[in-house]
């Protein structure tokens, strides 16, 4: 694996994260302010959680993105202020989402890929929402953030 302690592989995945937000954002036509360059939170290279300015309020953050090894998402940050917090709604709405996946159900406010591939992505969902509890349960990974 690379090593992503090296800075210039760090600032070369980081980047593509960013692009990677930048486009999933202009694709659900969240009106947004600045992206910046670096994630508010990572494990590169399976997550990063990245801080989106708010347009309504300059230097607040209105929306908090997941991207990385799992799909790409985003919470309002209304009334979640930290990375962390946003890393557990979103684990929490996806475990929910493959619930409903899993039953041939489906969220009446949110599409996750086509319907025919729900039986497929619900496992894989939850898998990803299981593992983005056990890092919000993890102390020792949040001491810089």
């Amino acid at each position: 694996m690379p090593d992503y302690d090296d800075p210039a592989l760090e600032a070369q995945w980081f980047a593509e994260r960013r692009a990677e937000v930048m486009g999933y954002l202009q694709n659900e036509e969240v009106d947004h302010g600045r992206v910046g360059e670096r994630p508010a939170w990572h494990i590169a290279p399976w997550v990063s959680v990245w801080a989106i300015e708010s347009k309504k309020s300059a230097d607040w953050v209105g929306w908090w993105v997941i991207c990385g090894d799992l799909p790409t998402d985003y919470v309002s940050a209304e009334t979640i202020k930290h990375p962390r917090d946003a890393v557990r709604a979103i684990a929490e709405e996806w475990l929910e989402q493959a619930r409903l996946m899993a039953n041939a159900d489906s969220h009446p406010g949110t599409r996750i890929g086509r319907p025919e591939d729900r039986a497929s992505l619900a496992p894989l969902l939850a898998t990803r929402a299981s593992q983005l509890l056990e890092w919000a349960d993890d102390d020792s990974i949040w001491d810089d953030v």
